[in-house]
């Protein structure tokens, strides 16, 4: 029997369609230095050689200026710099009808939001065996990677160095989408009860037709059940939390800055 999985829907994704995956450090009112220069420490082979593909304002080459303030937090244009080059690393969720930078403006606004409101409840403590395991699947599924000799260590390092990124950057962006992830987990997740009869609709409805349309053989709803409970009890959540961005957008205080603006 062919097993044929139409798409694959996880929180992760959710993550990633919405800029939240390998968040960006936490916005801050001021912007912290790298810790080479904060520190006083000379800067790695490794650091220069990443910073060596950053652009102009994320390397400190020119003045950063404020682009967007999120209730008193600040985007800044180094900001909208990585995210424009993070997501032609990683372009999931792109929309081709808008430019780039719109909606690298429109993640971190989105991105800020919800680490304000991860502000207020207690840190989750990562493990290193869950970065690990979150570095180990990016690794097989980096689009980018297909070019690559991302499966090396060395190969990883070079890529991601090409990428203007250090392992020690990327693996605290995975330590933060993580607590991201738990978090939207706990706060979405346990008011959800997914019932059988929506389970034997998705697999009628849904499932069926789209087996049908790629001429493969439909595994039985029991054998899925589970799958398909897990993707519903998903897609819900994505739901809930695109309203609850909403109403964090609408009660805020977003403000964009035009060019030579000061700030107030």
């Amino acid at each position: 029997m062919t097993r044929f999985y139409p798409f694959r829907f996880d929180i992760a994704n959710c993550l990633l369609m919405l800029g939240l995956a390998l968040a960006a450090a936490p916005l801050l009112s001021q912007k912290p230095a790298p810790k080479s220069v904060e520190e006083g420490k000379p800067q790695t082979k490794e650091q220069a050689r990443a910073d060596a593909h950053k652009l102009p304002a994320e390397r400190g080459d020119v003045i950063d200026r404020i682009v967007v303030i999120v209730n008193g937090d600040l985007v800044l244009e180094s900001d909208v710099e990585e995210e424009e080059r993070f997501s032609k690393l990683y372009p999931y969720g792109e929309d081709d009808s808008k430019p780039m930078r719109e909606q690298a403006i429109t993640r971190l606004v989105d991105r800020t939001l919800v680490l304000q409101q991860l502000g207020g409840f207690p840190a989750v403590p990562i493990s290193d065996d869950e970065v690990n395991k979150q570095e180990a699947d990016l690794r097989k599924d980096l689009p980018a990677c297909a070019h690559a000799d991302c499966t090396s260590d060395a190969g990883w390092k070079k890529f991601l160095e090409k990428s203007g990124f250090t392992s020690e950057e990327l693996r605290s962006r995975l330590k933060q989408r993580a607590q991201v992830v738990h978090f939207i987990e706990q706060r979405f997740r346990s008011g959800i009860r997914i019932g059988d009869q929506q389970i034997e609709d998705y697999y009628n409805n849904t499932l069926l037709p789209q087996y049908a349309k790629q001429k493969a053989t439909a595994p039985p709803l029991d054998s899925i059940r589970d799958r398909i409970g897990e993707i519903l009890l998903q897609e819900q959540v994505s739901t809930l939390l695109d309203a609850w961005l909403k109403t964090l957008r609408d009660s805020g205080h977003v403000r964009m800055m035009q060019p030579n603006e000061e700030a107030p």
